[in-house]
């Protein structure tokens, strides 16, 4: 299969002694980057899939098409592995499974399947969890779509953040044992919290947002956190160098003054321009 190295290099991230930070991507130019700068994974998250497709919040507006689209993008456009932010799976277990069959086909690295209620429910303003019978179905519903076996199935739970840690290890326990790859935890505030997870548990854990002293890589190694998440900073910045220089340019600024633009040999090298003149003479006869 074409994306099973992506896969079993996800695989082994997860499976060896070390922690590491993925770079955040969300479109052929981020992930381009990213794997030009080395980072071993990318991660394309749910927050930033809304963003860049539909530039609206993380409400749960995005379809699983439009995600799925997005990922197949990003798989043409490189070669890193990529793990995805699939939400609750965009319904209840049936969909689940048809998640993993689009995100698989699109090149996804892995995947996670969350039990947070969503979309959020009439009349809510806080987060919800779905009943864990309902989690551990739609668990086992990710695992019966996988039809290569190498695609990483994560369960998640925001539990640590809703209800209480002690909820978000029973839940990880239940998921852990329908054979999920790994268990993804958001809303851990503490080392206390983190050995609590590691030490009631099996897999392998990656931690989504967390406080500066668990930004120790030696430490979270130790607690078999094996990737750790850093936010969407990218995105960030890309919105902001843009406003930045519509601002610019509406009030005056000639373009050949604008600050903080790529140089030709950085935008050349994210189009992979050597490649194409190379195939533009190869198969064109055209001079390189």
């Amino acid at each position: 299969m074409a994306f099973r190295s992506r896969r079993e290099k996800l695989r082994s991230i997860l499976s060896g002694g070390t922690c590491v930070h993925p770079g955040s991507v969300y479109d052929a130019i981020s992930i381009r980057i990213a794997e030009d700068l080395g980072f071993p994974l990318g991660m394309f998250g749910g927050s930033v899939a809304s963003l860049a497709v539909l530039g609206d919040p993380d409400v749960t507006l995005i379809t699983l098409t439009e995600l799925a689209e997005q990922m197949r993008r990003m798989s043409r456009a490189s070669a890193l592995p990529v793990l995805v932010d699939a939400d609750h799976g965009y319904g209840n277990a049936l969909n689940v499974r048809r998640t993993v069959q689009e995100l698989e086909t699109a090149g996804a690295a892995g995947l996670t399947i969350e039990d947070t209620l969503l979309p959020a429910a009439f009349g809510e303003t806080k987060a919800q969890l779905i009943p864990l019978e309902e989690g551990v179905g739609k668990m086992k519903a990710a695992l019966d779509g996988r039809s290569d076996p190498s695609l990483v199935i994560m369960g998640r739970t925001g539990a640590a953040s809703i209800t209480s840690v002690e909820d978000a290890i029973r839940r990880a326990r239940a998921y852990e044992a329908t054979g999920v790859d790994a268990l993804f935890f958001t809303g851990i505030k503490s080392r206390a919290e983190v050995e609590a997870i590691a030490s009631a548990t099996r897999l392998p854990i990656v931690l989504g947002g967390a406080p500066d002293e668990l930004n120790a890589l030696d430490y979270l190694e130790r607690q078999r956190v094996r990737i750790a998440l850093q936010g969407h900073a990218p995105i960030a910045a890309a919105t902001q160098a843009v406003y930045e220089t519509q601002k610019a340019l509406r009030e005056g600024t000639a373009p050949k003054a604008l600050k903080g633009l790529s140089p030709a040999e950085l935008t050349n090298r994210v189009m992979r321009e050597a490649d194409v003149k190379a195939r533009s003479a190869a198969f064109l006869g055209l001079k390189k």
